[in-house]
């Protein structure tokens, strides 16, 4: 764990990223390989989740696995859980890191069977893992933390005609409060954390492509942020 102080070190604790296959969710994968815990890749795409897995181990984790799932479903994330609790015995950390690609319309034609997919993959998956995640880490007695990736779209109008996921997202922001209240007598933390847009695979082919792409809106700093990136004031 070099570089690392002892603050944040995670030998011996065991860590689910869902998402983890994504640009985010990778990367806070890797964060926690190199604190030392022991890593689930779960993603819908059980290869992007294997590919993962594969490379935290080739660069020295304590031990990790992929899982593919589709966690809007209630009986995946169980099946889920319980493949990562065979294989750890434990689950102390879970990070909350889905981001579907979105399908932009405006409010007053917005399809319903896409309103329901945004909510199910960026909203109800979040509250199923919390839960399964929770009910394990209660009756363990040895508390845990849970972090929730939103959005700054959920806390701001960004007009970008995302309007079934900004609304997930800020509903992200309400589930974390919830949770964190309702768990801090156990000992689990939940938090949140607000990114901005970040350049994905989804992302780039949008930009890449004329007919899809909208005007981007209003981004601190007029461009997009990339994954493992460094904000410039902590670098200063």
């Amino acid at each position: 764990m070099p570089g690392l102080p002892a603050l944040f070190d995670l030998s011996g604790r065991v860590a689910v990223v869902t998402g983890g296959g994504g640009a985010l969710g990778r990367v806070a994968a890797g964060a926690l390989a190199e604190a030392g815990a022991s890593v689930a890749v779960v993603d819908l795409s059980e290869a992007a989740a294997a590919k993962v897995a594969a490379g935290l181990t080739e660069a020295g984790a304590a031990a990790a696995i992929g899982v593919g799932a589709d966690l809007s479903s209630e009986e995946a994330v169980e099946g889920a859980f319980a493949a990562i609790e065979a294989a750890f015995g434990r689950i102390d950390i879970l990070v909350n890191a889905i981001s579907a690609a979105i399908d932009r319309h405006g409010p007053e034609e917005f399809p319903l069977q896409t309103w329901d997919a945004m909510l199910a993959s960026n909203l109800t998956s979040y509250f199923l893992c919390s839960r399964a995640a929770a009910q394990r880490m209660i009756p363990a007695g040895r508390g845990g933390s849970i972090v929730n990736f939103g959005s700054i779209a959920g806390s701001n109008v960004l007009g970008r005609g995302g309007l079934a996921y900004g609304v997930a997202k800020g509903g992200v922001a309400q589930l974390t409060k919830e949770t964190a209240y309702a768990w801090a007598p156990h000992g689990i933390r939940v938090n949140a954390v607000l990114p901005c847009q970040f350049v994905n695979d989804w992302w780039r082919g949008n930009l890449a492509d004329p007919a899809s792409t909208r005007p981007p809106g209003p981004l601190p700093r007029a461009r997009s942020a990339r994954p493992g990136s460094t904000p410039p004031s902590s670098r200063r």
